[in-house]
């Protein structure tokens, strides 16, 4: 036995040595590892072309954006139990963002175990622990572990050697938190991936993927055209953009022909794939980096008149605070403004407290203050503000963290606070929500020019129908800036017909 671990050690220090166009690591995973195919038996695990493009150009840090099925997953794992059963004293962790999908992942690795030769599995490879989210392998002191992203606690006091964060962008609202845990366990010598999908344009996922070359992640994009088996075997006999139907876009596949050299069987499959999927179809099969973010079939809001918005935005006259307040048009002279407030705790994590700044008349959006500012602070924010737009009408929501903004506009005699029902401030609730949201949609959808704050409309994007019929920010992404744009906008409706009276009802404190 001695021999045999010996030998997995030697093994694991030249996994990354390469005979031919082939890693040692990867002519194991080739030989040794099985996998269930599409037609349900068992074959050998080879390398496809995503899993070998990932193989020739990973580091010790990665994040990988992918279309669906891709089968990177899969060699991840393959990877991983390669690392952890030739190198000793590995811990191995694959983090799901469900329990099934933890499930799944995990059957992947007793899959390759099972299959091993019978010999090994006897001898350095005897496993003392096997359960569903733990394989233990006490002659080599490894083991390999499955988490799911809803345990905030995964990876405290533990070392993790490599650590597989599957479809983040799929994770809970509170998923930052867990990752943070998690990266905290690896050393700087450890490897880790951050794989996913696509699911918005929010969220840590899309964060992550945007900040890659700040924080020194390797980016690897998998477009569907990797999978080999995504054609229509006999089909697309006419040319790109020939007898294109529904699901076509013309356009779209001469660009592809031209560009990246599909050919026919591979339109026909796309021209079937984008019919029946839709508006969801450039983000379950990914074709570039850009779009595929933007792709939301929930979304509460117009997708097109969001990309509108984001086309014919323009950049702000000034920044402001570091950037947490942005200024697109100044105060004009006789002109009256709404400032819509999303107060938030103040803390460094969760919800930001926004400001956004609108014209009465217009409805068109001017500025927008968005930080972490607890309500003391983002009351003297708020004065500033209103007195930097001749004395505008503040309409702080009165909800949760709303009443503390409320009591310090009141201690500071700032008068010019809307009320409603007797009480100042603006009261969402279960009533009063949708028709906000209804409002915000409808104004966006005809005039998508008046936003003019990428932070604002990204967030369009991530606002989405929930299972419980109602809407919010999918899970990772914020709702901030939105709820503080609806609440602007449904006081802009509330107070029409009221003439400037509602403006004239005091002045806010003079500084």
């Amino acid at each position: 036995m001695n021999g045999d671990i010996e030998l997995l050690r030697r093994l694991g220090g030249s996994l990354e040595h390469r005979v031919g166009e082939w890693a040692v690591r990867d002519l194991m995973i080739a030989g040794l590892l099985k996998v269930r195919s599409k037609t349900r038996g068992l074959i050998l695990l080879k390398p496809n072309r995503a899993q070998r493009e990932y193989s020739r150009r990973c580091s010790k840090r990665n994040i990988v954006l992918k279309a669906r099925q891709l089968g990177i997953t899969t060699y991840v794992a393959a990877r991983y139990f390669v690392q952890t059963i030739t190198q000793p004293g590995t811990v191995t962790v694959q983090v799901a963002h469900n329990q099934e999908s933890a499930e799944e992942i995990f059957k992947i690795v007793h899959r390759f175990w099972e299959n091993l030769p019978e010999g090994m599995k006897c001898g350095a490879l005897v496993r003392s622990r096997a359960s569903v989210r733990q394989i233990a392998f006490p002659q080599l002191d490894s083991e390999y572990r499955i988490a799911t992203a809803a345990d905030p606690n995964a990876g405290r006091g533990m070392t993790i050697h490599n650590l597989h964060c599957s479809e983040v962008a799929r994770w809970p609202r509170d998923g930052a938190e867990t990752l943070a845990s998690l990266r905290a366990a690896v050393p700087e010598g450890g490897e880790i991936v951050l794989e996913s999908t696509p699911n918005g344009t929010g969220g840590i996922f899309y964060e992550e993927w945007q900040k890659a070359g700040e924080t020194g992640y390797t980016k690897h994009f998998f477009p569907w055209w990797f999978e080999e088996s995504y054609r229509v075997r006999g089909g697309g006999k006419s040319g790109a953009g020939d007898d294109a139907g529904a699901g076509a876009n013309i356009d779209g596949e001469i660009a592809l022909v031209e560009g990246v050299g599909l050919d026919a069987e591979q339109i026909a499959w796309r021209r079937e794939n984008w019919a029946q999927l839709r508006g969801l179809a450039p983000q379950e099969f990914a074709e570039d980096e850009v779009s595929c973010f933007r792709a939301s079939g929930e979304c509460v809001f117009d997708l097109d008149a969001i990309e509108r918005g984001l086309a014919e935005r323009g950049e702000p006259l000034e920044s402001r605070q570091n950037g947490r307040l942005l200024v697109w048009f100044p105060a004009q002279a006789g002109k009256q403004y709404i400032v819509g407030v999303d107060p938030a705790g103040g803390g460094s994590e969760g919800d930001y407290a926004c400001a956004q700044v609108i014209e009465r008349r217009t409805g068109i959006q001017c500025a927008e203050l968005c930080g972490h500012f607890p309500p003391r602070e983002l009351t003297q924010k708020l004065i500033e503000l209103g007195i930097l737009y001749n004395d505008a009408l503040l309409v702080v929501e009165r909800n949760n963290h709303g009443y503390g903004v409320l009591a310090h506009l009141r201690a500071e005699e700032c008068l010019n606070v809307y009320h409603e029902g007797g009480q100042d401030g603006w009261l969402t609730s279960a009533v009063s929500r949708p028709a906000m949201i209804e409002n915000l949609a409808a104004v966006l959808a005809t005039e998508p020019t008046l936003f003019r704050s990428a932070r604002f409309l990204n967030e369009c994007r991530t606002f989405v129908r929930q299972v419980d019929g109602s809407s919010g920010a999918m899970a990772g992404a914020h709702d901030d800036c939105v709820m503080a744009m609806a609440i602007a906008l449904g006081a802009r409706r509330a107070v029409a017909g009221q003439g400037a009276r509602v403006f004239e009802v005091g002045s806010l404190p003079v500084r």
